[in-house]
């Protein structure tokens, strides 16, 4: 049986970078990653196995006992951010971890210490996987992956282990925010799931932010500048006075927990036009909402200032706080605590200061919160992940799938599944 570092290992070394661009449907590395575990899962036996034209590849364990018991669902994510490249990943090994600082890359000196990242030093006496200073790793979420695939394998050589029927899928283009564009619930078959693409040992999240993106367009007049008195409009500088608008110290770099913020993520422009592009997030709904009316009313007061028209905002909203569709169902966080605590782990609840998957499958009828993968600094050099975190993510997984198949929580649960999901 392949062990979930042996799994890891291997599945960084493809590259599946996904694309920001809409007309790019899935990338090339996607799909030869795709097909690989399509061949993986084939050879431990999974059943019903496919991969659609979406690259969306989906497999299941059968139930090996007549007990009624939920059909639990694991999903993990083929690709890896376009924050920074994913080619040619060449990880480095650190045993037994001794708490100092690890040189990733030498002759860039480029170093991963605990002056900088102190969660190093819980993993003292620990196996660590690093990058080389060059890429980022690939734990996000190929992490993911290797700990449900571990997991598979275990039960289906295990038949002794009792479980209900176990749907698996690994996504696309989750890094850019497509993750469930194509994702078919009817055909997964699962009562509700888990992502497994969290970060840190312990990370269980159920809570995420409401999300929107904005974009201002602005109308300038350009005038010969000798001129230009009176009558040039410099669509720069009202770019300028519209973010100094924006509530001050409402950022990422200034905010955390529950916090929400507006993040400017792009600016370009001329005296002629410009653009401005943000990212809204808010946990609650009614401050995201005041957060979207707020980017239209400062838009609203600079045009009666320079003219209707200078400025145009457009916001598009992306996905929503899944708190909402798995509050009905908390036992399937509370379940995941109890498992964490039953193999050595301390559940870590907190909200995430992002989005998954989960966060749009719950809103369409698959409620899934997040799970840890083990890893630290997603989507950068300074990627690194312990062995010793992924073995307990795979110990998490079983445990759950246990205890959901225990006549305490399997009966109990299977019989509310009807009541609790007509509300999805």
């Amino acid at each position: 049986m392949s062990t979930v570092t042996e799994r890891f290992l291997k599945y960084i070394k493809f590259d599946t970078m996904s694309s920001e661009e809409d007309t790019v449907p899935i990338t090339l590395g996607q799909i030869e990653f795709a097909k690989v575990l399509v061949e993986e899962l084939k050879t431990i036996n999974m059943e019903d196995i496919s991969l659609d034209k979406n690259g969306y590849v989906i497999a299941n364990l059968p139930a090996n006992t007549k007990k009624i018991i939920p059909a639990l669902g694991f999903i993990a994510h083929l690709d890896t951010s376009p924050d920074m490249s994913g080619q040619g990943v060449n990880p480095q090994i650190i045993e037994d971890y001794n708490g100092l600082d690890i040189k990733l890359h030498k002759e860039k000196n480029i170093i991963l210490s605990p002056k900088d990242f102190p969660e190093l030093l819980n993993y003292k006496g620990k196996t660590l996987i690093t990058t080389d200073g060059t890429t980022l790793l690939g734990a996000d979420d190929k992490a993911g992956i290797a700990e449900i695939m571990t997991a598979m394998e275990y039960l289906k050589n295990h038949p002794e282990v009792l479980h209900g029927k176990i749907c698996i899928a690994f996504t696309p283009n989750e890094e850019v925010g497509r993750g469930a564009d194509h994702f078919n619930i009817e055909r997964f078959g699962a009562d509700f799931a888990y992502t497994i693409d969290g970060g840190p040992l312990g990370e269980l999240e159920y809570e995420n932010f409401n999300a929107a993106g904005a974009k201002v367009n602005i109308q300038g007049r350009n005038i010969h500048p000798g001129s230009a008195k009176g009558k040039m409009i410099n669509a720069i500088l009202l770019a300028q006075e519209y973010v100094d608008q924006l509530p001050k110290g409402e950022t990422p770099a200034e905010t955390e927990g529950y916090e929400g913020f507006y993040h400017l993520t792009e600016i370009h422009g001329e005296v002629e036009n410009a653009v401005l592009r943000y990212i809204i997030r808010d946990f609650d709904f009614t401050s995201f909402e005041k957060r979207k009316e707020q980017m239209q009313k400062i838009a609203d007061n600079l045009n009666d200032k320079y003219g209707n028209g200078a400025f145009n905002v457009e916001i598009k909203d992306q996905y929503f706080n899944m708190k909402e569709k798995i509050e009905p169902v908390k036992h399937i966080v509370d379940t995941a605590a109890k498992a964490m605590e039953a193999v050595g782990v301390v559940p870590d609840i907190r909200p995430i200061r992002g989005g998954t998957d989960g966060a749009r499958l719950s809103y369409m009828g698959l409620p899934t919160p997040n799970i840890f993968t083990g890893g630290h600094n997603f989507h950068g050099k300074y990627e690194f992940i312990p062995t010793y975190a992924m073995a307990k993510a795979v110990e998490v997984i079983l445990k759950i799938i246990e205890m959901y198949s225990s006549d305490e929580i399997g009966r109990s649960r299977s019989n509310a599944l009807l009541k609790e999901r007509p509300g999805f």
